[in-house]
């Protein structure tokens, strides 16, 4: 395990120390120094969401997703839900903030190395969390981002009184920010947005599962939006709302065992983001096949058609649920 946890260390400084030297975003017309295809024009509007206020900096928040933590607060006002298998089957969630910033954000909880990679295509967020293996802060120190833990930036959180601990942490995002105020402002990941693609199948209801949750999407063509359920239930807010995403990617990935425990002895799962591989994109009640390409940690994401097309998302929050 430790001549493993080696090797993974060095290969994770490898990728975090090549991000730091690629070019900045390309628009159509340019040709990369380096021989990367150039990306195309992004049109105006969020590179997140499609919207029109593109916002920043960027934050991301670790959120409890546990039955306790349930109904979380200002989650409905994430640009971007990432869905992530955790130890024992479980879920957690990576909300990425920048055109609002809610009051407050929550519950916290502990980063994992899967979070490592995933947030560099976003350039040098900050991220809210709390905690983690004790193996592993040593990398999120290293790690492209600027952390803003509980325990070191402690009036960026607040504890709740309705809920036992550890499920009643909650960080103020604009105290967060505060305490990186050099995090960067929002930057293409790869999403593009637009009107709907030809094809799909009409996809009412959609339903991932992990061996310990489940997540559900029902549309609803009133709403136009993708309500989300957890583990057969709706999902709430503390405002009383339903949560809800424009898009839903269904993006499938490797999930394999890393060199992280939790305290309890379970293995944390680490979910392989940079590669290749199959995708489903709900969008307007319909499903359409896609497939997913990132050719390394510092860059985004593209989503294509069956013609090597980009697919493009509607317009408003996405939810991106891994799972293999």
């Amino acid at each position: 395990m430790g001549a493993s946890r080696t090797a993974r260390r060095a290969r994770t400084a490898t990728v975090l120390s090549a991000a730091l030297l690629l070019p900045p975003l390309l628009t159509g017309g340019c040709t990369p120094d380096d021989g990367r295809k150039p990306r195309e024009r992004v049109e105006s509007g969020s590179y997140f969401t499609g919207l029109e206020a593109r916002g920043g900096p960027v934050l991301g928040v670790k959120i409890d997703n546990a039955a306790p933590a349930r109904p979380q607060t200002g989650l409905e006002r994430a640009d971007i839900v990432y869905v992530e298998r955790v130890e024992a089957g479980l879920s957690r969630l990576l909300a990425v903030y920048a055109a609002h910033k809610p009051e407050r954000v929550g519950p916290v909880r502990s980063a994992r190395e899967t979070d490592l990679a995933l947030l560099e295509q976003f350039g040098r967020p900050a991220l809210a969390f709390s905690g983690g293996q004790s193996d592993l802060l040593p990398l999120i120190d290293e790690a492209p981002l600027f952390p803003v833990p509980h325990g070191e930036a402690d009036d960026a959180y607040v504890r709740g009184t309705a809920r036992p601990a550890p499920h009643n942490l909650f960080v103020r995002p604009g105290k967060a920010l505060a305490a990186a105020p050099d995090a960067d402002s929002p930057r293409d990941i790869g999403f593009r947005f637009g009107a709907p693609p030809r094809g799909g199948r009409a996809t009412t209801e959609r339903t991932v599962r992990y061996p310990a949750a489940s997540f559900g999407f029902t549309w609803d063509a009133t709403a136009k939006r993708w309500l989300v359920s957890f583990d057969g239930s709706p999902a709430g807010t503390a405002a009383g709302g339903r949560l809800s995403a424009a898009t839903v990617v269904v993006q499938h990935v490797e999930i394999r065992d890393s060199d992280f425990t939790d305290g309890s002895g379970n293995v944390s799962p680490f979910t392989e983001t940079v590669g290749a591989g199959k995708a489903e994109v709900l969008r307007g009640g319909r499903s359409y096949p896609a497939r997913w390409e990132r050719e390394s940690a510092g860059d985004g994401t593209e989503f294509t058609d069956a013609d090597g097309e980009r697919l493009r998302f509607a317009r408003g929050p996405v939810w991106v649920v891994f799972t293999e």
